[in-house]
């Protein structure tokens, strides 16, 4: 059974740096493209960023292009995003995904 469990949301202030974990089961991040998704409120969930299965290939989006990276470790079966620079536009619930299975989300609150 596939399973994602995010972890490491929290209140940072702006400018600071989280870095969110995604524990995966049923199946190995390896062999997976994999993304995170955010959903800030009032808005409409939105992608982030995308590393993929053959090579590692990451893509971002526009608005966290330079600040945000994603990766992986085979070894934990783990993904990850580092993020840093933090502003109150990227307070949000933060999901990771794989072929369209979500975990319960992480909660990031930028915030002075």
């Amino acid at each position: 059974q596939v399973q994602l469990v995010e972890s490491g949301g929290g209140l940072v202030q702006p400018g600071g740096s989280l870095r969110l974990s995604c524990a995966a089961s049923g199946f190995t991040v390896s062999s997976s493209t994999m993304s995170w998704f955010r959903q800030a409120p009032g808005k409409e969930r939105e992608w982030v960023a995308t590393i993929t299965f053959n090579g590692g290939t990451t893509n971002y989006a526009d608005s966290v292009k330079g600040r945000f990276t994603i990766s992986r470790d085979n070894a934990k079966n783990t993904l990850y995003l580092q993020m840093n620079s933090l502003n109150a536009e990227d307070t949000a619930v933060y999901y990771c995904a794989r072929r369209g299975v979500m975990g319960q989300g992480t909660q990031v609150t930028v915030a002075s």
